[in-house]
């Protein structure tokens, strides 16, 4: 098959015009360019140039020939180039998946220094409700970044951010309004604003409630713990949010557990050498995670 070596010696031949000069302007021997042209003339199975006293003339195959091994040539320059910039953080394509409560709570002022900073890196950004969901994408090879909380299970590399507190929310008119903060235990006979079995936080609150040997009664499912919150606020029952889901920040009250309740803030990356992922998990790690100013 024919290599970019060889096209490269005929468009040296043709563009010196004799096997001598041309072998000089790529630091090679005349047998071995003149073998290479041979090379081509056997798998074109035709000449590409004729050989005269003091150099060569260009067949028509050769110009035809000569015209496109240009071509590629250019390409595989730029293709060089191109994977130079992107290994070097300032070009290429970054698929990044997060979990909807945190785009607008922790990748929104990362995304903007990068766009800023890195405009022909192309950012792609989907959200989700499951960090699961989000690992199976980075399994597929879909997606390089997904950032969430701890996925149930990953092969994939984990990278901590921190640690995102989960708090309840309740109506101003409600008795938790009075308490500086809940126990779990408290939410036993609670109308709850529970979520879709599709939202990952959903498995999160039946195992907390588990834990504490509570049994809670839903009154109405979400997908979303932003509405979960207004809903709470709203009188409908409690709920139970990450913080990153209090904005707009409800008109009830927040109140934190007893003891506090807590989950890992992670990016799960899929090739954790790739520069732009390096770089962009590194940029959130500058940045950390958001503050809280606490219940309201």
């Amino acid at each position: 098959m024919t290599t970019l070596r060889t096209l490269e010696c005929l468009v040296a031949l043709v563009e010196h015009g004799s096997v001598s000069a041309a072998a000089a302007a790529l630091h090679m021997s005349q047998p071995a360019l003149s073998h290479q042209i041979s090379s081509l003339e056997k798998e074109l199975r035709t000449p590409v140039v004729e050989r005269l006293g003091r150099g060569v003339r260009v067949t028509a195959a050769g110009r035809a020939c000569v015209e496109e091994a240009r071509r590629s040539l250019q390409a595989a320059d730029q293709a060089v180039k191109i994977g130079r910039r992107v290994g070097g953080g300032s070009a290429g394509r970054l698929r990044i998946s997060c979990v909807e409560t945190m785009t607008a709570w922790l990748l929104v002022p990362v995304l903007r220094q990068w766009r800023s900073r890195r405009p022909d890196v192309h950012l792609d950004l989907s959200e989700f409700t499951s960090s699961d969901a989000m690992c199976a994408l980075v399994d597929e090879g879909l997606t390089d970044i997904a950032v969430g909380p701890r996925p149930t299970h990953t092969n994939a590399h984990v990278e901590v951010f921190g640690k995102e507190e989960v708090v309840v929310v309740a109506s101003v008119h409600h008795q938790f309004a009075h308490m500086t903060s809940v126990p779990v235990a408290a939410l036993a006979d609670e109308p709850f604003v529970h979520y879709d079995a599709g939202n990952g936080m959903a498995v999160s609150v039946d195992k907390l409630a588990a834990r504490h040997d509570v049994v809670l009664k839903p009154v109405l499912r979400t997908h979303s713990p932003r509405t979960a919150a207004q809903l709470a606020a709203a009188g409908m029952g409690v709920a139970i949010v990450p913080v990153s889901a209090l904005a707009p920040r409800p008109t009830g009250v927040v109140r934190r557990f007893r003891p506090m309740v807590k989950r890992d803030i992670v990016a799960v990356v899929a090739a954790p050498s790739d520069t732009l992922a390096q770089q962009f998990v590194a940029d959130i790690h500058r940045r950390g995670l958001p503050d809280w100013s606490g219940p309201t």
